[in-house]
């Protein structure tokens, strides 16, 4: 059971992974890290300023004491010059407890002062380091765009672009509506001439009747050549010969040639 489980998280993630990566856009991703980056940038530059904020507070602190330091020191001299030792006593023994609270605030002075440059150092490199990235995201995004740009145009040229794809199929299937119609509309053509189908409006004819309409007209023009050759042959002073309707024209005897068909006698 556990390797059944095992196969199928296999395959979840690695359908997962594969969605991802359709939905991926390198583009975006270079954004958000550079976003990334200058957050971080940001918070060490705020460190480096809260760590500014401390050694110049310590600094006034410091400032202060040293102040009160020499005040004590003054009262001591002049309470020693008036004959006054205890007071100087007491005033050198405040100045001490002062001079310890300097020492100490020295260190961490020197210690936050450290800090601040290590800081300070930190942020300049990742400020350089933020700015080589900007730059190469903005190469690489650039790149990426004139790729995605040259790929959807070969894709275009070539007719495997999803967009392209579509009006091909929409042309496909034009083509393929217009065959049909042309091959309905010719089957249509072939039976009515058949008289497989009847022509409701009257106008189409069947073969018998087209034949002798043709038969019909190509009579009546030899009818006409034949009263034409006859009044030509009128004219001239040949001998007409009379035409009547559906005959065609006798031709004249040859000398020694009799009428009608020549028979040949076997022998």
């Amino acid at each position: 059971m556990s390797g059944v489980m095992k196969r199928m998280g296999m395959i979840f993630r690695a359908k997962a992974n594969k969605a991802l990566d359709r939905a991926e856009d390198p583009r975006e991703t270079l954004d958000y890290s550079y976003q990334k980056q200058l957050e971080l940038l940001q918070k060490v530059r705020r460190g480096v300023a809260d760590v500014a904020t401390s050694r110049k507070r310590l600094e006034l602190q410091l400032n202060g004491l040293q102040t009160n330091s020499s005040k004590l020191e003054e009262q001591g001299r002049k309470a020693l010059a008036l004959g006054r030792e205890d007071l100087a006593r007491e005033a050198l023994s405040r100045r001490a407890a002062l001079q310890q609270q300097v020492t100490d605030l020295e260190t961490q002075h020197q210690t936050l002062q450290a800090e601040e440059e290590k800081l300070t150092l930190a942020a300049q490199r990742l400020q350089a380091k933020v700015d080589a990235f900007r730059t190469k995201k903005e190469t690489i995004k650039a790149t990426y765009t004139a790729a995605q740009a040259q790929t959807r145009i070969g894709e275009a040229f070539s007719g495997i672009s999803e967009e392209m794809g579509d009006v091909g199929l929409a042309i496909q299937r034009a083509e393929d509506k217009t065959a049909q119609l042309q091959a309905r509309a010719g089957a249509i053509d072939e039976l009515l001439a058949s008289g497989a189908l009847d022509d409701s409006s009257g106008l189409a004819k069947d073969d018998i009747a087209a034949e002798l309409d043709r038969l019909s007209g190509g009579t009546d023009v030899e009818l006409e050549i034949q009263r034409m050759k006859a009044e030509l042959a009128g004219g001239s002073g040949g001998q007409q010969q009379a035409i009547e309707p559906g005959q065609g024209e006798a031709k004249p005897q040859q000398p020694g040639q009799s009428q009608g068909t020549p028979r040949f006698d076997k022998q």
